[in-house]
């Protein structure tokens, strides 16, 4: 997204003292590639009729549900899989 801590010499320096990350860097806005989007969309379409009587409800709720998320690695694989993106480098 090209936040200026995201493309800054700090991260500069973060990510070359790590040889086993790779970084593409992606479009400003480009939410299609992002599948984060993917993981916040399916969380906030079962928060649909959902009324927490304080913040700290709503927060417990979708920690909650993010931790369902978590031990559901076929659903994972699908939001990156929506991106057309892949974690195989060979590919790249």
């Amino acid at each position: 997204d090209n936040v200026n801590t995201h493309v800054g010499a700090r991260m500069r320096r973060l990510i070359e003292t790590r040889p086993w990350l790779t970084v593409f860097r992606l479009p400003t806005y480009a939410p299609e590639l992002n599948p984060v989007e993917s993981v916040w969309s399916h969380l906030k379409r079962g928060l649909g009729n959902l009324a927490p009587c304080t913040l700290a409800d709503l927060a417990q709720v979708i920690r909650s549900r993010l931790k369902q998320m978590q031990y559901r690695p076929a659903l994972l694989d699908a939001f990156l899989a929506h991106t057309g993106l892949t974690t195989d480098l060979r590919s790249t």
